[in-house]
């Protein structure tokens, strides 16, 4: 069987053919971690598992690296704003984000890698592309010099207005072209920072990714997975310097997943609609989550809703039921794969499709009565379930979780707090108004705003550990 994926740079689906079928590598950028990654910030983490492991059946090896960005400008104003040391705050997130990762299936990397770990590789980089005529030092910085690249701007299929505009670089007097960017860049001594040939500094963004895909996996790699707003100017700049440092083409096939919406609109604090995962997880089961966020296609957007995850566990309320009278079955037959769900996902990951065919399954064993293709039809279903990640919990385990939260609140008093959540609206106290909706959320009621109101609808509690 082979497997199909969308390449972000070819735009059109391609046979997967690994430079050596005996290892193949596959690198997702990961979280930066000063905060709790939000439901955008999975999806990525979820569909490259599922890719993970359809991979893993295919080669008998697959390097999996997904990287911890732990210096940024983002973490050094948390940090800052919490008086505490960066690497605290950065330890204490990261460890979060694989707590919430693992709730939701997700098998763990092969390496995780952290950008701090990666200094030198980082410096030997640049070095290097400054011996190649691709970058330069202006003022304590390192830029690199995007007219070098002739064929700068290759994934994106940008023109080169569009390229600086949509880079939002730093408009700056040192730079010899507009759209440079940044390799290196100095630090204060409030920063964090490293020495280098250039003076004390910090790295830019794009190049921690490059060298620790060079360090780790090698030149040149099998897949670059992330999401579609990473397209440009981060994987851009990451083909620029890897294929200005070592000459060779940098990664074969490009992977992107799209935009993740909450009740059709774009998530903001300001809108009071930005949802983390640990939120989430205090009322609905990870696989829930899981399930929501395979439901969709993952190069398409995904309107993320607590009517989605309620569907999510309806669907999931059916699957553990047909599992139920086989809590304990018999050992599986040997050799037999959920066929189906496989060409579904080898075919550009179709989730919704490998779902459907899923529930498929589950139909024809509830229907069984002959003992041997029960055996079969079970084996069958839960193979289909390990390839997508679902269906990891006992049947037995998962009938008894709680459906609602105890003491829920009387209809009056939700009715009152919507009420004043949607004057804080109104007058535009977004602060409030989120506010408001935390309440509800910790009271166990979920509400979903839309053009004709606000509907509220109680919440599954999530399972005690």
């Amino acid at each position: 069987m082979s497997i199909r994926l969308h390449n972000t740079l070819t735009r059109q689906k391609d046979v997967f053919m690994p430079a050596d079928p005996q290892r193949v590598t596959m690198y997702v950028c990961g979280p930066t971690v000063y905060n709790y990654v939000h439901i955008g910030n999975a999806r990525p983490v979820v569909v490259f598992d599922v890719l993970y492991r359809l991979l893993s059946r295919h080669y008998p090896q697959v390097i999996y690296a997904r990287n911890i960005t732990d210096v940024d400008d983002k973490i050094n104003a948390a940090a800052a704003a919490n008086g505490e040391p960066i690497r605290i705050l950065a330890e204490r997130y990261a460890t979060a984000y694989r707590e919430d990762m693992t709730q939701l299936n997700a098998l763990p990397p092969t390496i995780e890698p952290w950008a701090t770990g990666h200094i030198p590789q980082m410096i030997a980089l640049i070095e290097r592309l400054i011996e190649r005529s691709h970058a330069y030092v202006a003022e304590g910085h390192v830029l690199f010099h995007v007219p070098s690249l002739p064929d700068y701007g290759k994934l994106s299929g940008r023109q080169r207005d569009d390229m600086i505009a949509g880079a939002r670089v730093e408009v700056a007097p040192y730079k010899r072209d507009p759209a440079d960017f940044v390799l290196w860049k100095p630090s204060t001594a409030a920063q964090p920072g490293w020495h280098s040939p250039w003076g004390f500094g910090r790295p830019g963004w794009h190049m921690e990714c490059t060298a620790m895909i060079h360090t780790h996996l090698g030149p040149s790699i099998d897949i670059h997975g992330g999401g579609q707003d990473l397209i440009f100017p981060h994987h851009e700049n990451e083909i620029a310097q890897g294929e200005g440092a070592n000459g060779g083409q940098y990664c074969r096939y490009w992977l992107h997943n799209g935009y993740v919406t909450v009740d059709g609109e774009k998530m903001s604090k300001s809108l009071g609609n930005f949802r983390t995962v640990r939120d989430l997880l205090q009322y609905y089961p990870g696989e829930v989550i899981r399930y929501a966020l395979l439901a969709g296609h993952y190069r398409k957007p995904l309107d993320f809703s607590l009517s989605a995850l309620d569907q999510a566990r309806a669907a999931l309320d059916r699957l553990y039921g047909s599992l139920q009278p086989f809590a304990a079955p018999d050992p599986a037959p040997e050799g037999v794969r959920a066929e189906a769900v496989e060409a579904a996902l080898a075919d550009d990951l179709n989730t919704p499709l490998a779902l459907g065919c899923l529930h498929e399954a589950a139909t024809a064993l509830r229907k069984c009565t002959d003992p041997a293709e029960q055996s079969r039809l079970l084996a069958t279903l839960r193979d289909a379930a390990d390839l997508l990640g679902l269906l990891q919990q006992n049947p037995a385990t998962w009938r008894q979780q709680a459906r609602a939260q105890d003491n829920c609140p009387a209809t009056e008093t939700i009715e009152q707090l919507i009420a004043a959540r949607r004057v804080a609206r109104a007058r535009r106290d977004f602060a409030r108004a989120d506010e408001l909706r935390q309440e509800l959320l910790t009271l166990g009621i979920g509400i979903e705003d839309s053009a004709t109101g606000t509907s509220w609808h109680r919440l599954h509690a999530q399972a005690a550990a």
